[in-house]
This record gives C-alpha cells, sequence and structure tokens, in this order.
C-alpha cells in the first residue's frame, strides 16, 4: 500500500480524518455514512473491549455495562491525563486511552483507502491552556506522544484557525476566522487580495469553548435540581450551609464526569441527603453518582441547548433524572452572556495583535458548532458590524484544510 500522510482534527467533541485527491480535501467514512467521529470511547465489560464513537454513545444511551468518557483531549497537559483507571480488565492512564482512539481512526483510514498512513498533520489549538504557559507546552508533548503510541512514526501540528482558513474560498478583504471547538476558541486575522493566498496576521485563543457553554447551562439550570445552592445542616451544631460547590462543578464538566464515580464521592453525596434542608434534591445527586447517569444529563444539556438556539420554548428533558422532570431554557443567552464576552475579548485582542481596527474587518469565517450560536454570532457582529459572515463551511473547514494540507507536511 501506498504511503502517505493523514491529516487529523482531533477534536473535545468530535474527530475526523482526510486526504487530499485532485487538490480538493477528501474527509474519510470513519464510520459507515460518516465522516465525523464522536470522540468518545465506551469501555464494555463483557466482552471486554473499548467501543468508540457512535458505538460508545450507543453504549451509554443503551444502558450497558461499561464505562463512558467524552472530553478526553481537555486532560491534556495536566496530571490527570496519566492517572490509571481500572476498565476492560486492564489499568490504563488516559494517554493510553486517547493513543488507542488514534490508532482504531488511523486503522479505519487505512482500511478505507488502502493507503498506509506513517504521518500525521494533526490541528491543535492556538493554546491547549490560555492561562498556563507550562502547561499549554505540556499538551502538545502529550499529544504527539499520543500519536506516537498509536503507531505514527512523527506528528506536524497546524492550527486549527490557520487549516480552516486554507479550507476557506478565496475572496479578497481583511478578514477573522473564528473556530470555537468542544474546549477552546481559536481565532486568526489574515488580509487577502485577489488572487493571492491570504496572509496569516495574527492567531489567538483562549481555553473556552462549547463544552464550557454546556457547564455554565448546567450549572445555572440542571444542578440546582440535584442540590446545587441547597442548604445542608450544621452536624456539628445548629444552622445551615449551603451544599459544597466542588461536586456539582465536577459533575457538570464533561472530563470530570468518570472522576466522580467512586466510593468516597458517593459516600460524601449521602451525607448532604442525610442532614439536607431540601432531601428531594439532594436523592436525586445521590441516584446519579450510584446509577453512573452524569453523562447522561451532560448529553441532555447540550440538547437543549441546541434547541434553544432556534425556538424560544425550550426545555432540558431530564427524565433520566425522573419521570416528567425539565427544565426551562428561555434564559440561555443570559446565561452564555459571561463566556461570549471572554470570546469577544479575545477576537478582539487577535485583531489588536494584527494591528487590525475591527471596523476594517469585512469577513467573519465562522467555524464549529458553537460558533453558530445565536449569542456568539451577535457578540462577533457588534465588535466587527461591517463583517460578512461566512458560514458555509463550519463543520467540516478544520478537515478539510488539514486534508488539503497533509500531503505537504512532510515535504
Amino acid at each position: 500500500m501506498a504511503q502517505a500522510t493523514l491529516g487529523i482534527d482531533f477534536g473535545t467533541s468530535n474527530t475526523a480524518a482526510g486526504i487530499a485527491a485532485a487538490d480538493r480535501p477528501w474527509l474519510i467514512e470513519l464510520e459507515p455514512g460518516e465522516t465525523t467521529l464522536p470522540t468518545a470511547v465506551f469501555f464494555e465489560v463483557s466482552p471486554a473491549r473499548m467501543r468508540i464513537g457512535r458505538s460508545a454513545t450507543r453504549g451509554l444511551i443503551q444502558g450497558d455495562e461499561g464505562r463512558f468518557m467524552r472530553a478526553l483531549k481537555s486532560l491534556l497537559g495536566t496530571p490527570l491525563l496519566h492517572e490509571q483507571r481500572r476498565l476492560g480488565g486492564e489499568r490504563l492512564a488516559f494517554s493510553t486511552i486517547i493513543a488507542r482512539f488514534l490508532a482504531e481512526l488511523k486503522t479505519r483510514a487505512e482500511a478505507q483507502t488502502r493507503m498506509t498512513f506513517t504521518h500525521a498533520l494533526s490541528g491543535r489549538p492556538v493554546h491547549f491552556h490560555s492561562a498556563d504557559p507550562a502547561r499549554d507546552a505540556q499538551a502538545e508533548k502529550d499529544l504527539r506522544a499520543c500519536y506516537l503510541e498509536a503507531g505514527f512514526e512523527d506528528v506536524t501540528f497546524m492550527y486549527e484557525p490557520e487549516a480552516a482558513l486554507r479550507a476557506s474560498p478565496p475572496k479578497a478583504g481583511v478578514g477573522l476566522v473564528v473556530d470555537i471547538g468542544g474546549g477552546t476558541s481559536d481565532f486568526t486575522a489574515f488580509v487577502q487580495e485577489d488572487g493571492c493566498a491570504p496572509r496569516i496576521l495574527a492567531s489567538h485563543g483562549v481555553r473556552l469553548g462549547g463544552t464550557d457553554f454546556d457547564r455554565q447551562i448546567s450549572l445555572d439550570h440542571v444542578m440546582p435540581l440535584l442540590g446545587r445552592g441547597s442548604e445542608i445542616r450544621n452536624s456539628m451544631g445548629g444552622g445551615t450551609l449551603p451544599a459544597p460547590q466542588r461536586l456539582f462543578n465536577d459533575l457538570a464538566t464533561w472530563q470530570m464526569i468518570p472522576f466522580l464515580y467512586t466510593r468516597e464521592t458517593r459516600r460524601k453525596a449521602e451525607d448532604l441527603l442525610q442532614h439536607a434542608v431540601e432531601p428531594d434534591k439532594l436523592a436525586r445527586l445521590v441516584a446519579t453518582l450510584e446509577d453512573e447517569t452524569g453523562h447522561e444529563l451532560a448529553f441532555a444539556t447540550e440538547a437543549g441547548k441546541i434547541q434553544a438556539n432556534s425556538q424560544q420554548d425550550a426545555r432540558i428533558d431530564l427524565k433520566v433524572l425522573e419521570r416528567g422532570l425539565s427544565a426551562p431554557l428561555e434564559d440561555m443567552q443570559h446565561c452564555l452572556a459571561p463566556p461570549v464576552a471572554s470570546i469577544q475579548a479575545c477576537a478582539r485582542e487577535t485583531l489588536a495583535q494584527a494591528e487590525i481596527d475591527p471596523a476594517a474587518v469585512n469577513r467573519l469565517v465562522l467555524v464549529g458548532g458553537s460558533s453558530l450560536l445565536g449569542a456568539v454570532q451577535q457578540s462577533l457582529q457588534a465588535l466587527c458590524p461591517d463583517a460578512e459572515v461566512e458560514t458555509q463551511n463550519a463543520m467540516t473547514a478544520v478537515a478539510d484544510g488539514l486534508a488539503l494540507s497533509a500531503q505537504a507536511a512532510f515535504g
């Protein structure tokens, strides 16, 4: 089989891979009829095996015995990446789980193309950890090690918004690529003249993305139904105190959910229930931990967010907690105001680094599912009022750009 470089958009929520054919991007079917793969794994108990993508999600939804994980990319650069858990009859570090996911991706791509992929061109955020340079540098080292463990001989990295720009239709103007992924938001400012390739002026990013939107919605609308903000009686005397925030914060965070299914955490929740002023709410928390349904709550929150972007009477369906239970979401724009403001601030900083006046921007290239949220678009259009919004390749631009660039990645 021919040897080649595989372009890989390894995302927090979804992953895609592709190559160039006749100078056009060709995304590979990683599952039948699908060119995107949920970045999710499910360790099934019997038979002991690791399932990925939609098969992993089905294992969770169908209630198969096992352990579901998502948003593993967010662990890169942190000590948690090298913590081990007993999964599928083995003790595995999360770095090895990522490597096995990438190895399965490689196997499927080779089976579909009849090529051998010795090298990878991988997308990466401008900053994995925007507030911690040491962790930011470590994250790329961690991801490189995962690719090598997966069987690739080498890997080159490309900023994701710059890859998206590579796949955008040529058009003269001053532009800003806004790529809002599951875990990060990334920006590239550029200028393009007629008949010329775009010239990149600055790239910048912040560790904030779609999963952070889900987290904020969950904290504001779902976690109060499990006891967040409830009063707990003081077991050593009179009075009450608010329920500790840490447990609810972790339960609302995709990548932290698997760490909550421990005897110690369940014992803490049961103690809170014993002293709760609102025991019905804390009973839901205890049941969620006992039944390990934290990810079901996260999926329900994500579905509510998507619904609320297109209708005013959206609700989060929480039947996994209790039959008929739901939470209204009519104030989502207000709920997401803080993270949206952070995204606008980072976009403004990118333009400042490029020495571009926001009023001079006439192209806003939006990439990633969360870039299509109404609150995000309104904020960006307020920053760049004269810009035309481009969304035609929002879901595939990064993968397409990596596919186009893969053939030249290793010379």
